[in-house]
């Protein structure tokens, strides 16, 4: 019932977004609307189909949020809003392997001393492996659509906290509501070698050693459980305790530990535990591993490579290097010597791919600690280091699919799988390339590069005055005037359209330069969803887009009233 409720919610995402538009009063008006549909079609895309697969001059339909046809000659249905790619390249969405993404960071409180920090509270010690993804989840965070306009249309996110902060979740990058946003909650058990502050277990020995006492506890409570069950007769009522029996679906097997290790000594430790235990095991923001490529296939773990990497400097000729009538002094040897390891260290980080690839580990990519725009400069510099463009390609798609067990629904370009998709300008790995669209369960976001531009000077250009705007959409031409005044330390001001001439309050009004932000909400059947701008202003006139999460993303252009110049 949940699917079909879903489905029959995407055919009418457009309507309910053009409520504000072309609201209910002006439906007895005799107002002309293409019909509303939930098809597209991608026409005249090269199709990246899976790694080492590629379709040239290809066509891509899809229905209700599913990939439907895929290849040559493919009839284009007659509902369709077609979406002329003309040569650009059609890329499954790529898939983060780990990932805070839509999970705002916690606030840090004034907290009350523990009494006994020998044993202090499970969530004063970072013990809260029973938490869950839906109940933080805001999927009006910006780190989702960070991720979402380069190309990444699902995550696996896990909460922020301490050793055990809780359970992770697989999450699509769109959608109005944590429900809407999670493809599967419970999904992994998310670990860290991470002390608590002042009280046990602060050290990463004190850590391995509470774990160790968790699980087995888990263990008994669990096997007493199911004695229980079989028969209670003359038994204790066992006690109902959270943070063992959030256990217990990792001692089924039904779910694995998903542990953040960066370097070699924590990823050893993690092996150590898992060896003792017994746990599935899936490692991630991996930073030193290419020496223990051996145990790590022994162990069967599964991998996700770190995206946060030191930067690649250019280097610059050094003046007293050449000069060798200078006699270096020991701190000159040691200078050199230190910098001679950092440059050592960063060209391992960029090869270690490469190395896990050569010994026949597949493996994915997070991005927990990366910074989104770094990302694609990065994947970029990997090929520079024995990756080639679809070695990358199944690391950010088929390998994250198959690891995170959604090889079925996600990963390729394929009938019947879910319509995660965008496109790009050019081959995705290529200087300069930029993500045009984006596709997450079939909601259409695109991005316009103009945006981007920012003026020669840096100076904040004046948004005060009244200015028109339009909008096309699969619906028609949308119309309607933003009213903007200064006031006292930022802006206020107003949104109404043509159509119906009813405003809205406009707020979180920011300018950076020559980009121009701004959101405001609706009430649509229920649902309180915000529409946001984003746009760049040159010379009185303004390019960008106008966004509502599940309900789509369109192009928006616009310009200062004449007698506001």
């Amino acid at each position: 019932m949940e699917e079909l409720i879903s489905i029959h919610y995407r055919k009418f995402r457009t309507v309910l977004f053009l409520l504000f538009l072309f609201p209910l009063s002006s439906w007895a008006q005799d107002v002309d609307l293409a019909p509303v549909t939930g098809t597209y079609a991608i026409h005249n895309v090269i199709i990246k189909k899976a790694p080492g697969v590629t379709v040239e001059s290809g066509t891509v339909v899809i229905k209700d949020g599913v990939i439907s046809a895929v290849g040559k000659n493919i009839i284009i249905p007659a509902d369709a809003h077609i979406i002329q790619a003309d040569s650009m390249y059609l890329y499954a969405g790529f898939i983060s392997g780990l990932s805070h993404t839509g999970i705002p960071t916690p606030k840090e409180d004034k907290k009350e001393k523990v009494k006994d920090p020998g044993n202090p509270p499970p969530d004063r010690a970072g013990i809260q492996p029973q938490r869950k993804v839906n109940t933080m989840l805001d999927p009006r965070d910006k780190s989702i659509s960070n991720l979402r306009k380069i190309g990444f249309t699902s995550a696996h996110v896990v909460p922020h906290g301490g050793m055990l902060p809780g359970q992770g979740a697989l999450i699509l990058l769109t959608g109005n509501s944590p429900d809407q946003m999670i493809y599967k909650n419970e999904f992994s058990l998310f670990s860290q070698l991470k002390g608590a502050q002042r009280m046990y277990p602060s050290t990463v020995i004190g850590v391995m050693a509470k774990y160790r006492d968790l699980y087995g506890k888990a263990v008994q409570s669990k096997g007493y459980q199911l004695r229980y069950n079989s028969n209670p007769q003359g038994m204790i009522r066992p006690e109902k305790l959270a943070v063992e029996e959030a256990f217990y679906s990792v001692i089924d097997k039904k779910i694995p530990v998903t542990f953040v290790a960066e370097k070699v000594l924590d990823i050893q430790r993690v092996l150590t535990l898992q060896s003792e235990l017994g746990f599935s095991l899936m490692l991630a923001e991996i930073k030193q591993g290419w020496d223990l490529t051996t145990k790590l296939k022994n162990a069967d773990a599964k991998v996700f490579l770190s995206l946060d990497l030191p930067e690649v400097k250019e280097e610059k000729e050094d003046s007293s290097a050449l000069n060798t009538s200078k006699k270096k002094t020991a701190v000159d040897l040691e200078k050199e010597a230190l910098e001679k390891r950092k440059k050592e260290a960063i060209q391992q980080s960029y090869g270690q791919p490469a190395i896990f690839k050569n010994n026949s580990i597949s493996f994915g990519f997070s991005t927990m600690e990366a910074k989104t725009s770094a990302i694609q400069s990065t994947l970029r510099k990997f090929l520079d280091y024995g990756m080639t463009e679809d070695d990358l390609l199944a690391a950010l798609t088929t390998h994250p699919a198959r690891l995170l067990g959604v090889s079925n629904v996600m990963g390729t370009i394929d009938p019947g799988k879910i319509a995660n998709l965008f496109i790009s300008d050019r081959s995705y790995f290529q200087e300069g390339a930029h993500v045009k669209y984006v596709f997450v369960d079939g909601t259409l976001y695109s991005y316009d590069q103009k945006k981007e531009k920012k003026t020669e000077t840096e100076e904040k250009v004046k948004v005060g005055g009244n200015w028109s705007y339009s909008s096309e959409t699969p619906d028609g031409t949308v119309t309607g005037k933003i009213k903007v005044k200064e006031s006292e330390g930022g802006y206020e001001g107003t949104i109404s359209n043509s159509f119906s001439g009813q405003t809205k309050d406009l707020s979180d009004i920011s300018v950076e330069g020559n980009q121009w932000m701004f959101s405001f909400k609706l009430n649509i059947e229920g649902n309180e969803v915000t529409i946001e701008f984003n746009v760049a202003i040159e010379e009185d006139m303004f390019e960008g887009t106008m966004s509502a999460g599940e309900f789509g993303s369109f192009e928006v252009e616009g310009q200062k009233d004449p007698e506001d110049k």
